[in-house]
């Protein structure tokens, strides 16, 4: 059974389920979305997506939920809160994948906003964080749009290489996310 966490005006975030794989693997298997990713992700690691926010909702209450599209029922993506190793220290991290024909629509800016909201009253959290490649420039500009500020650049290991990430943070529990 679906279990729709939030509602915005165009918007259902939803938990996953093993029946959004086609939709998740439309956006987690394109190679232009997931660009900035260490890997596009096969079957096999869209499976372990889905699996592993089901197991994040048992133990958190939250994870990357379903972005699904009110008029029509239709999955464009994830978005939610998890808890990510940020500059070495784990923090509660707004991650969101929106498919590539849905993007520069504001559907990520939309659900990332509802998910700040929804983290400063839902969780103990006083400050949440977002982070990306430093080349990712739609991600940084739906962090901005969402209300986050840069806050720091730091290198990243990732396979070995160095790379430049970005840290955003929402400060202002309480304050809706448009002021943070």
């Amino acid at each position: 059974m679906e279990k729709k966490m939030i509602e915005t005006e165009r918007l259902i975030l939803r938990e996953m389920t093993e029946k959004d794989f086609d939709a998740l693997f439309a956006v987690l298997g394109d190679p232009e979305v997931m660009q900035h990713y260490p890997n596009v992700f096969d079957e096999t690691k869209v499976r372990e997506w889905i699996h592993r926010n089901i197991e994040r909702y048992e133990i958190f209450s939250f994870g990357l939920w379903a972005v699904v599209l009110k008029e029509t029922g239709e999955l464009i993506g994830d978005c939610g809160l998890t808890m990510q190793q940020i500059g070495g220290n784990i923090k509660p991290e707004i991650g969101y994948h929106i498919r590539k024909d849905m993007q520069r629509k504001g559907y990520g800016t939309e659900a990332a906003k509802a998910v700040i909201d929804w983290a400063f009253t839902n969780t103990p959290f006083q400050v949440l964080y977002s982070y990306m490649k430093h080349t990712n420039a739609g991600s940084y500009r739906t962090a901005i749009s969402a209300g986050m500020k840069l806050v720091e650049e730091f290198p990243d290991k990732v396979k070995g290489l160095c790379n430049y990430k970005r840290r955003m943070d929402c400060f202002e529990k309480g304050i809706h996310s448009l002021q943070c």
